[in-house]
């Protein structure tokens, strides 16, 4: 999706004001903070920050310290889990806040891969926003649940892959 072409005729619109506003919260690292202080304590305490967020694509990072890794040197896997999954949820609410209308978004599945050992400072990157606004414009126009398997892929400071989660989101237009 261009940024000129974001509305459809149902109103659906990824950079409408209340999606801008919400990119610029969640990139905002005092503001994002703040919510995580609110809402997840645990990603705070781990230092997850969303570096990106756009119609298309989330970056979401984790620091490799003390308060991520496991007793073998590397990062914890349910760190990593966290990160992987904010890059998903965090593109996933930005199109639920496009809708016209209040839709709801769960986490239905996930499956990982882990392919090299974290060492340092890991970034999760989603590209599935197109597919994520494709599935609630047809819950819209539906009023069924739609599913959206999203892939995000982690990759260290040399830009190594180090995992690929896959995360199937239900979104489903709020009665």
């Amino acid at each position: 999706m261009d940024s000129e072409n974001s509305t459809d005729p149902s109103g659906f619109d990824v950079n409408g004001p209340r999606v801008r506003k919400l990119r610029e919260q969640v990139t905002n690292v005092w503001k994002l903070r703040a919510f995580m202080f609110a809402k997840l304590p645990a990603a705070l305490f781990c230092g997850l920050r969303i570096d990106r967020l756009d119609e298309a694509r989330c970056d979401c990072s984790v620091p490799y310290g003390w308060r991520t890794t496991n007793p073998f040197s590397s990062m914890y896997f349910a760190v990593q889990a966290m990160a992987a999954e904010m890059s998903t949820g965090a593109l996933g609410l930005s199109v639920v806040n496009a809708a016209p209308v209040p839709v709801s978004m769960l986490i239905v599945g996930m499956d990982a891969a882990f392919s090299k050992k974290v060492t340092t400072r890991a970034t999760f990157t989603c590209e599935a926003g197109a597919e994520m606004a494709a599935a609630v414009s047809t819950t819209l126009e539906t009023g069924e649940s739609v599913k959206v398997t999203a892939l995000t892929v982690g990759r260290d400071e040399a830009g190594d892959e180090v995992a690929r989660f896959h995360f199937t989101w239900s979104f489903k237009r709020k009665s």
